[in-house]
């Protein structure tokens, strides 16, 4: 294996040691504490266990957090009615409703609803129209991760050819947005892109965001090239034992690592650097709202 591992468990503890010191000045200058709302409808496990580890993290970092746990059969009118509140609610900075919600709510919907300066989680319309215009705006925490860790591994990153693969509004639309403000030349690839692999093999950093397991092998790979692997899937692992699973990303690792100059493992790459990238828009957040300087090293 001759790619250097980039490493975003510790990318995502220096990010988050760097927000708790911007909130302690925050509240040592202004008086004020960063507030964080995460509104969890019913009772998926995977979003449950995700919750509760946005909220130790927030309070780990100084911040307020505020969770609201909805029953699944919560009406829209009822949801809708929280975010009001917490849109009015001028302790809370920012806000993000843990997706999917159940069937009955329409997420674009409730997305929406809140608060454009407040959607920490980038999705709301306007901050999407935003990012597209490169106008100031909040960015999805994936997408914004990712860019950090290629800034950080890669200093400038002018006139690089970036391939991001997947087209989805969480993250490859926002990344290629951001790639772009990079001054990168960016192609987004997708299951129609003719001839997929010879695509990818022109690129110096690869984003694959498809959510296929293993689904890029090494030969796509152009020697040196940066890989960030977006993908975070379950497969069988029978060499654990009957009926045991591993995580693999959407890269083949061993085969890619051969030939990438560096890429990002799966579990411990782009995973962690989510949840950083939540509490450092929470920040962000909260610094425009009250008119203070925003910290470096934390925005696009």
């Amino acid at each position: 294996m001759g790619a250097q591992i980039i490493d975003g468990k510790a990318f995502a503890a220096e990010m988050r040691g760097q927000v708790a010191r911007h909130v302690a000045r925050i509240k040592a200058d202004h008086g004020i504490t960063p507030g964080l709302a995460v509104v969890l409808v019913g009772e998926d496990p995977a979003s449950q266990v995700y919750v509760r580890s946005k909220g130790k993290m927030t309070a780990e970092v100084g911040m307020n957090s505020f969770e609201h746990k909805l029953d699944a059969e919560t009406s829209e009118v009822d949801l809708l009615a929280l975010i009001a509140r917490l849109n009015a609610d001028a302790a809370v900075h920012g806000i993000l409703v843990q997706l999917p919600l159940p069937d009955h709510l329409d997420e674009d919907l409730v997305i929406n609803s809140i608060d454009p300066a407040k959607d920490v989680d980038g999705f709301h319309i306007s901050n999407v129209g935003l990012l597209s215009t490169g106008q100031k705006s909040m960015v999805p925490c994936t997408p914004l991760g990712c860019l950090m860790m290629l800034r950080k591994h890669h200093g400038s990153l002018s006139g690089m050819n970036a391939v991001v693969i997947g087209r989805s509004n969480i993250v490859g639309k926002p990344m290629a947005q951001l790639l772009l403000g990079d001054s990168c030349t960016v192609t987004i690839a997708h299951s129609r892109t003719r001839d997929l692999p010879d695509v990818v093999r022109r690129a110096d950093i690869v984003v694959a965001a498809v959510g296929r397991s293993e689904m890029v092998p090494g030969d796509w790979i152009k020697p040196g090239a940066t890989v960030i692997d977006v993908g975070i899937n379950r497969i069988d692992a029978p060499e654990k034992g009957a009926g045991k699973t591993r995580l693999v990303g959407d890269c083949e690792f061993d085969s890619c690592a051969e030939v990438a100059g560096a890429i990002t493992p799966v579990p411990g790459g782009v995973g962690p650097m989510t949840i950083a990238c939540l509490l450092a828009n929470s920040v962000t957040a909260c610094c425009r709202a009250n008119g203070i300087a925003e910290p470096d090293g934390l925005t696009a």
